[in-house]
């Protein structure tokens, strides 16, 4: 009779407590912004910016390559449909267009993004300024890769506006990804920017 008791007395006591709550599982869905970007808008800004490298203001030595800021953009956030084989036709193309030496910038184009894609994870981690200054070091590593290659094909230094280029490329980083990400910030869902 006794244990009886005790057990509705236990009863009792936990019946004012109340359980913590348990999250729901939710489902696991890909990233948002492969729901916005579709393959037209990605294509679109890639031919775009490639359009506009053709120009003549590309012919400056210290300009800094808006396309290869767009192939690393896209290769950050659709790997699936910008990748290494996409930055190596890119650079063919402007190899061919610049009349360098054919791969040069092919092989930068590829070896940037390879490294980009490496740091990939702690890339989207941070905001924009922060992304620049990561990319920093990548972008001054693969042009001067490109620049000690380039002196060595065609036995002249090209002087120290590599340099230039690669530190006004990165500093471009934040303005370009913003632009880019602006179309999907409209598309994305209230519940997730309040969280």
């Amino acid at each position: 009779m006794q244990a009886l008791n005790r057990s509705k007395a236990t009863r009792s006591s936990r019946a004012g407590v109340t359980p913590p709550p348990v999250p729901l599982p939710r489902p696991v869905g890909p990233n948002p912004i492969d729901h916005a970007t579709s393959w037209v808008f990605v294509w679109a800004t890639l031919l775009g910016v490639w359009l506009l490298s053709l120009l003549p203001w590309r012919a400056w030595p210290m300009s800094p390559d808006l396309l290869l800021l767009v192939i690393l953009f896209w290769s950050l956030h659709d790997a699936r449909r910008v990748g290494l084989l996409t930055a190596f036709v890119f650079g063919l193309v402007m190899d061919v267009h610049d009349v360098g030496p054919l791969g040069l910038q092919a092989l930068t184009y590829t070896l940037t993004v390879f490294g980009a894609q490496s740091l990939q994870r702690r890339l989207l981690r941070f905001e924009l300024m922060s992304q620049a200054l990561h990319l920093l070091p990548l972008l001054v590593l693969i042009k001067a890769i490109g620049a000690l290659l380039g002196a060595f094909l065609v036995s002249a230094w090209p002087g120290w506006s590599w340099l230039v280029a690669a530190l006004l490329t990165a500093t471009l980083w934040p303005l370009i990804a913003w632009l880019l990400l602006l179309p999907q910030h409209r598309l994305q869902d209230p519940e997730t920017t309040a969280g």
